[in-house]
């Protein structure tokens, strides 16, 4: 139970990479704090779950793009749980068009909730980390914020800043014994990527030397490495979960 007495805060954790990831950190003991922008409703099933775990597990609804929204909801947390210990920032959407007919409204929107949130739930947690003197952020990045990609300059672009903004904060924050780091998924078999077609799909794993889809499990696993003390010597990094999709 390598996470056991830690408070681990997931954006976006009702569903997919964000759900897996909040599975992995209970089975190593975390009180697990789902925040997403569904109602409590929608969350229910993801928190249901959790507690028949055995773990100790709470949803808010908060948007991760509204900076005020973000600070409120962490300022309820540290005061009902003492502290943030493990900030996983995963919330993100994708509104995929080409750069012709991509829309100012699609551009802001991705920075809005993905770069921006990110930016937000660390501002809002970093001076509670600084005095705790401990903290483990985890910031979901991707492989197309690396290589890019045709049709989504938005979130390849939201991406790299996550990168460039781990990488800076990891820098302010070392001597505090807070490690900031990335994980940038490959083609993971998600709710994102299962609206493409069979074509798509297999076009894409035709692509990668594993020659398979990752799973939310294989990035879950990276996550709750990175939040426990075996990686307590380690940041600034963006680890790929690819299959080798971007060597």
């Amino acid at each position: 139970m390598k996470l056991q007495g830690k408070i681990a805060v997931v954006t976006g954790g009702s569903r997919g990479i964000g759900f897996a990831t909040c599975k992995k950190l209970a089975s190593e003991g975390a009180t697990v704090i789902i925040t997403d922008i569904c109602d409590s409703e929608t969350a229910a099933p993801a928190i249901k779950e959790l507690e028949e775990m055995g773990a100790t597990a709470k949803f808010y609804q908060s948007n991760v793009a509204d900076f005020a929204a973000a600070t409120e909801t962490v300022n309820a947390i540290v005061e009902e749980f003492g502290g943030i210990d493990i900030l996983v920032n995963n919330a993100g959407i994708t509104r995929d068009k080409l750069m012709l007919k991509m829309e100012e409204s699609d551009f802001d929107s991705v920075i809005s909730v993905n770069l921006k949130g990110t930016y937000n739930m660390i501002k809002a947690t970093y001076k509670q980390f600084m005095k705790r003197r401990y903290g483990r952020i985890i910031s979901l990045a991707s492989v197309v914020g690396i290589t890019g990609n045709a049709g989504q300059t938005n979130y390849s672009a939201s991406k790299a800043g996550i990168i460039g903004l781990t990488k800076s904060v990891a820098k302010e924050l070392g001597a505090r014994n807070v490690t900031v780091n990335a994980v940038a998924p490959g083609y993971i078999a998600t709710d994102m990527t299962d609206v493409l077609s069979d074509k798509a799909k297999a076009a894409i794993e035709a692509g990668i030397p594993m020659k398979r889809r990752g799973t939310p499990e294989d990035v879950a696993n990276t996550i709750c490495f990175l939040a426990s003390d075996d990686a307590s010597y380690i940041t600034g990094e963006v680890i790929k979960i690819d299959g080798g999709l971007a060597m």
